[in-house]
């Protein structure tokens, strides 16, 4: 089986194809693309929805604003406490402040936000719902004024943003199927539904056949060259700014991929590009493990390092490879405990269950790409550079794939009791502000040739092995246990 450290959902015969991959490094965003003349809707009866995956906490990031100027705005977003947050600064227009938290970088998460402010019940005047599940606990409760106008829907200069606000706070991470409705309060259940074999969960249903209004969109990110577009027939289109083709991903509700684990990692580090770049900012060692973690069938990913400062004893101390342990308190060297096997960028040894490195291949450098086959059904793995794959020689001397050649055993030891393995990256420590870019299947660096699995999942560099996969949900279902 698979282990994903987060929740996931599945397809209901609806699948969501595409997200869009927002950077706060970058200031990434959306802004509705009629200027100072957006069109104007109900400012009583909305409903906002957005399928979103977090790759920050402990920062405030918006999903949602309507704004003019930084003292006259509406905010919808999750504060630096990681709870949910409706705020204006004006009285009378409510302010909400969950209980729940949001911490899970792994997981998709669907929000509705549901808004009716001539409801004689002040409770029924501004809902939530958190995949699916209407949220009854607040820490923050005050309902807006009954036939409160509140500042949504405005137009013209009160223009709506998507991923900041007009004063900044940028999105970090994943959205998907951002759906707006002017003009009508809508329950979840507009937007998906429980699954009926495992009802705990949720899953996206088709929004085509809803009404959207007036100031409605809904923001599918299926043109990675407009990835503004409203294609609910409104006409409601945003300009990006910083986004750009790459930023569209296959990462998405119903086939959740893999990304590091910004919560699992040794010392300073910075992480970027939806957590799929970290950047180490210590001389003191440091490594990530991904989020999901393997027992069963075969996978494939990739690896780049592009950038390195400093060096150790004239190399430099870079490991790629899988871990059954967490990295937090390991030894300096990753490879030198048990439960772990990595190969070493100055001289391409390799590290298996803490024993003295041996030949393997051949050192790579910045701007190589490293590529991992990962066969958990033979508790074996391989490593290429550039798409030629080691052979164990000491050399990276095979342009073909060879599942009999070049492989490292990789039996967790008797000492380790967990059966399952992360990819990790990290380093011994020394050197400073080097950065990687994982790719499981959704690059943050330009492909120049496109290869897939064999189920036609993931965007590689080099050719994916014959039966093994980029490690999704999807793929996870069929062949992970």
């Amino acid at each position: 089986m698979a282990i994903i450290h987060g929740a996931n959902t599945l397809s209901s015969g609806y699948d969501i194809d595409n997200s869009c991959r927002f950077d706060d490094g970058s200031s990434t965003y959306l802004k509705d693309s009629t200027g100072n003349a957006a069109p104007a809707g109900n400012r009583q009866k909305f409903t906002y929805s957005v399928w979103f995956k977090r790759c920050k906490i402990g920062v405030t990031q918006m999903f949602a604003a309507a704004s003019y100027s930084s003292g006259d705005e509406g905010y919808l977003y999750i504060s630096g406490g990681d709870v949910m947050v409706w705020h204006h600064s004006s009285s009378g227009m409510g302010h909400m402040v969950t209980t729940q938290v949001f911490r899970d970088t792994a997981a998709w998460y669907h929000l509705v936000w549901a808004v009716d402010t001539t409801q004689g019940t002040a409770a029924n005047r501004m809902k939530f719902y958190i995949n699916g599940t209407q949220v009854t606990s607040f820490s923050t409760e005050t309902y807006p004024d009954e036939d409160k106008e509140i500042y949504w829907n405005v137009g013209g200069t009160y223009y709506p943003y998507i991923g900041r606000r007009h004063g900044g706070d940028y999105f970090d991470g994943y959205m998907a199927e951002v759906v707006h409705i002017d003009n009508a309060q809508l329950a979840a259940s507009s937007f998906g539904e429980f699954d009926s074999s495992s009802p705990t969960i949720w899953k996206p249903i088709d929004p085509s056949d809803l009404t959207f209004g007036t100031a409605g969109y809904w923001l599918d990110f299926e043109d990675s060259s407009d990835l503004g577009k409203d294609v609910s027939g409104v006409g409601n289109h945003f300009v990006s700014t910083n986004l750009a083709a790459i930023d569209q991903t296959t990462d998405t509700p119903t086939n959740n991929f893999c990304v590091l684990n910004s919560l699992d990692n040794e010392a300073a580090m910075v992480f970027a590009e939806g957590n799929l770049e970290t950047l180490s900012t210590t001389s003191n060692k440091s490594w990530v493990m991904g989020t999901f973690a393997l027992t069963a069938g075969k996978w494939y990913w990739e690896a780049k390092l592009t950038g390195t400062g400093g060096t150790h004893s004239g190399d430099n101390w870079n490991h790629i490879g899988i871990s059954n342990v967490s990295p937090v308190g390991a030894t300096d060297d990753l490879g030198g405990d048990a439960g772990q096997v990595t190969i070493f960028q100055h001289d391409g040894k390799k590290y298996v269950n803490a024993a003295t490195e041996a030949t393997y291949a051949a050192a790579w450098a910045t701007n190589d790409i490293i590529g991992v086959a990962l066969d958990c059904d033979n508790n074996k793995i391989y490593f290429s550079k550039g798409g030629a794959w080691a052979t164990g020689s000491g050399a990276w001397d095979s342009t073909t794939f060879d599942s009999g050649v070049g492989d490292i055993d990789i039996t967790a030891p008797a000492s380790t009791t967990n059966g399952h393995y992360f990819p990790v990256w990290g380093d011994g420590g020394v050197n400073v502000n080097k950065t990687w870019q994982f790719n499981f299947g959704n690059p943050v660096h330009s492909i120049s040739s496109g290869n897939t699995d064999g189920n036609d999942y993931g965007n590689f560099e080099y050719a994916v092995p014959s039966g093994y996969y980029s490690i999704c949900s999807k793929n996870l279902g069929a062949y992970g246990g």
